[in-house]
């Protein structure tokens, strides 16, 4: 006979069998191994090793097993999966740092928070924990559904008892075939609160709720940073709570010096991967201020320590570690969970109902049990009073009975027995024949009957029942809750770092070769005109320092690049260095491109309307732009002006719109315009013409005038006069000017020309570094068509290459010369600005 026709192969459309293959195993997937049931929280895996913990007689009171043994009776028994996903599992369930409450008690290397692996299971050791014992509470009454296990040769159960919210205590992670589950865990005493409330009050709004239960508690502790996530995830299921690490600021009593040490860390980070973060940010720049970091932890706790730099403020280092690493990270709640075999997302007020119901069914299921084994023994004990009650009549007929079974008939039929209750009487020891073992029958008869009376009015009365419920919830809460550890702090307004800074006036050098720095202007003393300076940066020999500045910390300040772009940084960003160091180079501040410079800056404090930027180029144009234009500027920077070939911006100044201009050139002339004659352009603009020059001459300097100044003319060998602004005759822009300072000689080219007033100081950087500082009362105003005085002694090769004005002010408290810039501020308290490059060198855009 042909056996090839008893099961002919039926055609199927390959994208039907595709399509019903694949959501089959989607199902297994999401049912069978990736989510937890809402009722007590466990995946099928860590349900059939706690199950198997429990038949292999593992639990907390008994000695410790091998954790490989525990493995094989699961994959054995009930999970016929791969050893190491099983002993993966039960390992998770004993660290402490991933569990709020662990369930399994582990003995041996379980891993740590720095991500080592845990020893090989032969070599560990497991037992059920005490905790754990309360999800099979009552396991053996008939509470929960069993069904046959993967070979059908043993069943186990579905779900497990549960004696308080597992869930949502211990949290579960979870990715299935398109979705997945994140659960966070929450403090076991809040939870069952929460459940009570909700038993007083199933309306309760969840303002209160919150009150009760307010969010996630983490193993880790550390802090949970603002409550909009909170409140998201719990209402709807979905929300991002914002974790943050615990670390506590200390002062070194040797050194003065002061350390970040890390005492708690957000949940799920790995502490050794982000002490090798935090070192090599350290060691790349990216965070300023860190000189070494250490792991110092031990069995007493965590302690990361990252020591600061001399003088660096603690908050601000904080809060670039909370920006920049997993100090500060968000935890994604996603409360997927199995409900009715389902996968279903819910708030946490909905998962603690669904337990709430569980619960509830496991309580009335437990007392029909407990109900029919008391009715079942009642029956027994009312057969033997009532045997006890006529002894001679029951033992006259059994002894007058051939076998038992006719004892039994005669039993049922004389006392009206049931044959349960005939066969104990036949069972029954002489010895309970006594006065004293009657009255023990009958004290249980007693006990019992109270029990089945007790049992009933549960079944019976749904207050009652819930009252069983709650008094078992506040047993689990009285002797396994313990007090929240992570600390909820109210999200406040991003920490303002000015908050954190001293306001003091810096002064700002950048090199020709592209290095900044900032130094506190205090520590340059004013000298008599003629003096050697202070080195205020030391540079290589190819390098000399192009700019300087004068500025508060407070202050934004505006690089103006000779392209024409514009970037944005606080003077607190600028790292301060010693008088003598180079700082740091621009391009690890800055995104500047390959040959650009930065060739003027600009300190600002507000962007205002009704204030302007003037704008002048090393070929004569000018430009004006409201200041507002330059409120928001990206990272990247912004165009601030268009820049005809071969021309560069030389200098910026804030003016408030109908000031004079005066521009001087290299050759020694100046010309004063009114700003009236510049309409205002907006950014991407080129602008118009300012002072027009003869070949090979630049323009060096701009300055919006004060009519109480004076204007100081410098020589790049070191001579200068001063000269009043009022010898200057405002002309129409665009003409060649008149002269300011005879050039050639010993002169040589006009460096820099400034507005000054008789209190006034003058700071003047050489290419070789070398910074003066000398009072302007200490120079005579002379005519415009002289060669001037000497105002800084330089050598023969050393020329002066920049200057800026400052104030100086007396402290009366320790006589110290306090240098308070007014950089941006007007003689009149007109807003001027006057930075100028007074180098050759440019950019281009």
């Amino acid at each position: 006979m042909d056996d090839s026709n008893l099961n002919p192969a039926l055609p199927v459309l390959i994208e039907d069998e595709m399509k019903r293959s694949y959501l089959d195993y989607a199902m297994s997937v999401i049912i069978g191994r990736a989510l937890p049931d809402a009722r007590d929280g466990l995946k099928p895996v860590h349900r059939r090793i706690l199950y198997a913990m429990q038949d292999l007689g593992s639990t907390f009171e008994k000695p410790y097993k091998k954790s490989a043994r525990i493995v094989g009776d699961v994959i054995g028994k009930y999970h016929p999966h791969g050893d190491t996903a099983v002993y993966d599992a039960m390992v998770r369930m004993a660290q402490p740092w991933s569990m709020r409450h662990v369930l399994v008690d582990g003995q041996g290397n379980f891993g740590s928070v720095d991500g080592d692996s845990p020893a090989a299971m032969r070599y560990t050791e497991s037992r059920m924990s005490k905790l754990s014992a309360e999800l099979l509470a009552d396991l053996d009454k008939d509470t929960v559904d069993f069904g046959p296990n993967y070979d059908e040769s043993l069943s186990e159960p579905k779900v497990l008892p549960a004696k308080y919210p597992n869930l949502l205590v211990n949290g579960s992670q979870g990715i299935a075939v398109g979705m997945a589950t994140n659960i966070p865990p929450h403090n076991l005493g809040e939870a069952i609160n929460a459940i009570i409330a909700l038993t007083k009050n199933i309306d309760i709004d969840d303002e209160e709720l919150m009150q009760i239960m307010p969010g996630p508690d983490f193993p880790t502790a550390g802090f949970i940073y603002g409550r909009k996530g909170m409140r998201d995830a719990f209402a709807t299921g979905r929300g991002s709570v914002t974790m943050r690490a615990k670390v506590v600021i200390e002062r070194n009593k040797r050194t003065k010096r002061e350390s970040l040490v890390i005492a708690e860390l957000p949940y799920q980070v790995n502490k050794a991967k982000l002490h090798k973060y935090i070192a090599e940010l350290a060691r790349d720049k990216k965070i300023e201020g860190i000189s070494e970091v250490r792991d110092e932890s031990d069995r007493d706790g965590m302690r990361l320590v990252i020591d600061l730099k001399k003088s660096e403020v603690p908050e601000i280092v904080l809060n670039n570690l909370y920006k920049q690493t997993a100090m500060q990270c968000n935890f994604s709640c996603n409360y997927l969970s199995l409900i009715d075999g389902q996968p279903k997302l819910c708030g946490v007020r909905e998962l603690l109902l669904h337990f709430l119901d569980h619960r509830r069914q496991v309580v009335t299921r437990r007392s029909l049990f407990d109900l029919a084994k008391a009715e079942a023994r009642i029956h027994i004990l009312e057969g033997l009073l009532i045997a006890l009650d006529n002894i001679d009549a029951v033992i006259k007929l059994i002894r007058a009975s051939k076998t038992g079974a006719e004892a039994k008939e005669g039993l049922c039929a004389k006392f009206e027995l049931s044959e349960k209750q005939a066969q104990a009487i036949l069972d029954m020891r002489l010895q309970r024949l006594t006065g004293l073992e009657y009255d023990k029958i009958k004290a249980e008869f007693d006990e019992i009957a109270a029990l089945i009376k007790y049992l009933k009015e549960i079944l019976a009365d749904e207050k009652l029942l819930m009252k069983v419920i709650v008094e078992e919830l506040e047993q689990v809460r009285d002797k396994y809750a313990d007090p929240r550890r992570s600390i909820i702090i109210d999200e406040t307004a991003e920490l303002s770092i000015e908050d954190l800074i001293t306001e003091e006036d810096m002064v700002v050098t950048i090199s020709n070769e592209g290095y900044i720095k900032r130094n506190p202007t205090t520590l340059y003393r004013a000298q008599r005109r003629g003096g050697k300076g202070k080195t205020a940066m030391t540079t290589k020999d190819e390098d000399f320092v192009q700019q300087l500045m004068v500025a508060s910390t407070h202050d934004f300040l505006l690089f103006f690049s000779d392209k024409g772009r514009v970037f944005r940084k606080k003077v607190y960003e600028i790292p301060q260095a010693g008088r003598a160091a180079r700082g740091k180079a621009l391009v690890n501040i800055l995104p500047v491109e390959k040959g650009e410079k930065i060739s003027a800056t600009l300190a600002v404090r507000e962007f205002e309307d009704g204030r302007y930027i003037i704008m002048a180029t090393k070929n004569g144009v000018v430009k004006k732009t409201s200041l507002t234009e330059y409120k928001n500027i990206r990272s990247n920077g912004i165009i601030a002006i268009r820049l005809d070939d071969n021309d560069e911006l030389i200098a910026v100044a804030i003016s408030n719109g109908d000031q004079d201009i005066m521009l001087a050139s290299s050759n020694g002339k100046a010309i004063r315009f009114s700003e009236t004659d510049v309409r205002p352009l907006s950014r991407s603009t080129r602008g118009v013409t300012g002072i027009r020059m003869s070949e090979g001459n630049r323009v060096i300097s701009m300055s919006v005038v004060a009519e109480k100044a004076t204007f100081l003319a410098i020589s790049e060998n070191g001579y200068g006069k001063r000269t009043a602004v009022s010898e200057y005759n405002t002309q129409k822009r665009g003409g060649q000017g008149v002269f300011t300072l005879k050039t050639g000689g010993r002169n040589g080219d006009m460096i820099g020309a400034l507005q000054v007033l008789d209190d006034d100081q003058v700071m003047m950087m050489t290419d070789s570094g070398r910074l003066v500082r000398i009072r302007m009362n200490g120079i005579n105003v002379i005519g415009r068509n002289t060669q001037g005085v000497t105002l800084i002694d330089c050598s023969a090769k050393e020329r002066v290459i920049g200057a800026v004005r400052v104030v100086e002010k007396q402290d009366d408290s320790d006589n110290e010369n306090i240098v308070e810039s007014d950089f941006d501020s007007d003689f009149d308290e007109n807003a001027t600005n006057d930075t100028t490059n007074t180098s050759d060198t440019g950019d281009n855009e």
